[in-house]
């Protein structure tokens, strides 16, 4: 039995897969800017896994952020209660057993390029958009992690080709101005929204106020799927994936499906962009499916 642990910024889900069929699923909320409770939520959520089974299984955990080759400790977590932290030894400490820790988007792509939205592509860009921005990248069937182990980390490079007002950007928690992930994440796209409007929305509140025609939810909406389009094609241009898997909240906005491949056209360097754009076929289960296959 696989056990595979999703770390997310608002909630930690799990699941006990037989092969690929699921055996059970929980789910907890994550405790905020606290790694002690943290390391108890993800421990208590393994145990009640096994006792829902009553079978002891292997254990990975996809986490926002990486393992460090150079130091072992936590780091590029935008939770970032787990900068810094020894996660895998204490996680094997309480646990007592070996556990595997990798990427949550190489995880989400893994599970989407194996019997996903990508399967049977040679490349695949697996994307989560939600509380921050990340990537994973599988090539005929392995993740690509890298020996610094941030393969995929395209929301911490700048927006590509930024307008004056995009210069130098909004602070971003890993110390810089303008990354992609301050333009494309979920509160990205909120604080665009407050900039316009003057209040706070969710970023499905603003979806369904564009498309009842509120003007500065039209104008948000219509500027966050130019920069998604922008973002994308300097991926296209370096990769040249045959398929981009969306992942996290923001993916369940519809419409990007079919306006960001029209958008993308002019910033990619090439006469024609055969790259399909699609949705997760797993939704928010690709995560804690990938993390369970982080063990063969």
């Amino acid at each position: 039995m696989r056990i595979g642990i999703d770390l997310g910024g608002t909630k930690i889900e799990g699941i006990a897969l037989d092969g690929s069929r699921e055996l059970a699923r929980l789910r907890v909320d994550t405790p905020r800017d606290d790694y002690a409770e943290t390391i108890d939520a993800i421990v208590s959520l393994v145990q009640a896994l096994e006792t829902a089974v009553g079978r002891r299984g292997s254990v990975g955990v996809g986490i926002p952020g990486t393992m460090s080759p150079a130091t072992g400790l936590v780091k590029n977590a935008n939770s970032v209660w787990l900068i810094g932290r020894p996660l895998l030894i204490d996680l094997e400490r309480r646990l007592d057993r070996a556990v595997r820790i990798a990427n949550d988007a190489n995880c989400f792509a893994v599970s989407e390029a194996a019997d996903g939205a990508g399967a049977g592509a040679e490349v695949v860009f697996g994307v989560i958009i939600g509380t921050g921005t990340g990537a994973g990248i599988v090539v005929r069937g392995q993740v690509l992690v890298g020996p610094n182990a941030i393969a995929g980390e395209w929301g911490h490079n700048p927006l590509p080709w930024p307008a004056d007002e995009e210069r130098p950007g909004r602070p971003c928690y890993c110390g810089r101005h303008g990354c992609i992930e301050t333009f494309l994440s979920g509160p990205g796209m909120q604080a665009e929204y407050a900039r316009r409007a003057g209040q706070r929305r969710t970023p499905a509140e603003i979806v369904a106020l564009a498309a009842a025609g509120d003007p500065d939810a039209a104008v948000t909406l219509d500027r966050y799927e130019d920069r998604l389009a922008r973002g994308l094609a300097s991926i296209i241009n370096v990769l040249d994936p045959d398929v981009i898997v969306l992942g996290g909240g923001m993916s369940n906005i519809d419409r990007l499906y079919d306006t960001v491949p029209r958008l993308w056209g002019p910033y990619v360097f090439s006469d024609t962009v055969t790259t399909r754009l699609v949705k997760a076929r797993h939704g928010d289960s690709s995560g804690v499916r990938g993390a369970a296959w982080l063990w063969p």
